[in-house]
């Protein structure tokens, strides 16, 4: 499917909620629902792509999910522990879904087969791996020889997990560990938890920098007993269930209106940032500190935003009210492991403002759902803009958007952004079926702003 999109002429002032609920926070609700006590509500869970293949796998291994309404379902878990899949797990191209339930299986010692579309095939596996296997997992990875990385191959999907003992005699047969991630990953951090959740002895998880911790939340809500700590040095130590008991039923049953997706609501918050004497209020936002940090960088760069009817739960959330302004240049080299989904849309805001503005520590930005570093700056080259490439990240010389036209590569990210570039000085977007695996209401709502066409 591509797009076609007309420049907006004329301004806007509206409220907006974009029915796009949390992803991070949908997909990690299925994993904890199936060590859960009794039956969990579950408000706003994501009816797209990536969410919807997590709740399937979850499925797949014994949790029961019942529709109430059109937004809440109850997830009922398996009355005795995780069911051994009896079909190949497929992630389509969810990322989240392959790395945290490789976790989740590994310590559950269940045969599964994880697999995906073609783009998540070609991600890196080796990071998610490499402490599964410190703790004992038995995983089996699809290896490439590929000169430019640090061993000269590649682990990549599918990724067999393979039982190292009886699970009926054992259930708990990985070694706890200590692990020193030399990335900030929520996916390999969450996975890591999921796995010693589930293993014979402690284990502690510590990473350079503070990545999304919603599974860190969501387990300090409803663990029954104290599984999870926190140091003063953001070191994180898991008790095993085992420490505690050996029932199935280790975390309490809750109950969760999932706010939306702050990634999501960024493009639009972006759009109301460089078109002219417009605001948008974002309804029900999630303020997660890790999540947010884009909308931050906007702020630094003279954008007109503020937050009200602020809501406590397990995460915070808001509406953000964004109102146009005069961009100035802004450098990025920090918190990037916050920003990791939201520098493309940035991109279009750099574009957009004076000056030169700069990214850099973001070599991750490479092995996303694309090469994001090549994608943007071919994208803002395409649309006229000046940018220049660095190993990890790039500088964007601000100017006018011109009529332009980008492949999004698949990426979901690199559609939408360019997307609302194409808002400013029309344009044309190919391949953007992919933009259904996070926000499939994007385009109906792109279309409230813009004359959008597809074909």
């Amino acid at each position: 499917m591509n797009l076609t999109i007309q420049p907006r002429k004329t301004p806007f002032q509206q409220e907006l909620d974009i029915h796009a609920s949390d992803k991070s926070l949908s997909h990690r609700v299925c994993m904890f629902a199936l060590f859960a006590d009794g039956a969990c509500k579950v408000s706003h869970f994501l009816q797209a792509e990536d969410a919807l293949h997590s709740l399937q796998i979850a499925q797949a291994l014994g949790l029961t999910c019942r529709h109430e309404s059109n937004d809440t379902m109850i997830l009922l878990p398996p009355k005795a522990g995780l069911e051994a899949p009896k079909d190949v797990l497929y992630c389509g191209n969810s990322g989240t879904s392959m790395r945290l339930f490789a976790g989740l299986l590994a310590g559950a010692n269940l045969y599964a087969v994880l697999c995906g579309d073609k783009y998540l095939h070609s991600r890196p596996m080796r990071r998610i791996v490499a402490p599964l296997r410190q703790m004992k997992a038995n995983i089996a990875t699809r290896v490439v020889r590929q000169a430019n990385v640090d061993s000269g191959v590649m682990e990549l999907a599918p990724l067999t997990i393979i039982p190292r003992a009886n699970n009926l005699e054992s259930p708990f047969v990985l070694e706890g560990c200590h692990y020193e991630s030399k990335i900030s990953s929520a996916q390999v951090k969450s996975a890591m938890i999921l796995a010693a959740l589930q293993a014979k002895t402690p284990s502690c998880y510590r990473e350079i920098s503070l990545s999304r911790n919603h599974t860190e939340h969501l387990l300090l809500a409803y663990q029954k007993h104290n599984y999870l700590q926190i140091d003063s040095q953001q070191n994180i130590h898991i008790e095993p269930f085992s420490a505690f008991a050996t029932a199935y039923a280790h975390l309490r049953a809750f109950e969760i209106s999932i706010p939306n997706d702050p990634s999501s609501a960024f493009f639009f918050a972006v759009l109301a940032s460089i078109v002219p004497q417009c605001q948008l209020t974002l309804k029900r936002i999630m303020l997660n500190d890790t999540r947010i940090e884009a909308f931050r960088i906007l702020e630094k760069m003279g954008a007109n935003i503020r937050y009200e009817n602020i809501q406590e739960d397990v995460e915070k959330s808001a509406d953000i009210i964004v109102r146009s302004a005069q961009l100035q240049r802004v450098d990025v080299a920090s918190n990037i492991a916050w920003l990791i989904d939201e520098i493309p849309a940035l991109s279009i805001a750099f574009a957009m403002a004076k000056g030169v503005s700069t990214v850099r520590n973001a070599a991750e930005l490479r092995v996303k759902e694309s090469d994001r570093i090549s994608s943007v700056l071919e994208g803002l080259r395409n649309f006229g803009i000046e940018a220049f490439e660095y190993p990890d990240g790039f500088d964007v010389v601000g100017g006018e958007l011109r009529y332009g036209r980008v492949d999004s590569k698949g990426d979901h990210r690199i559609a939408m952004s360019f997307a609302i570039a194409a808002c400013v000085a029309g344009g044309e977007i190919l391949d953007c079926a992919c933009i259904n695996t996070s926000f499939p209401q994007f385009i109906s709502i792109l279309s409230q702003f813009s004359q959008v066409t597809q074909s």
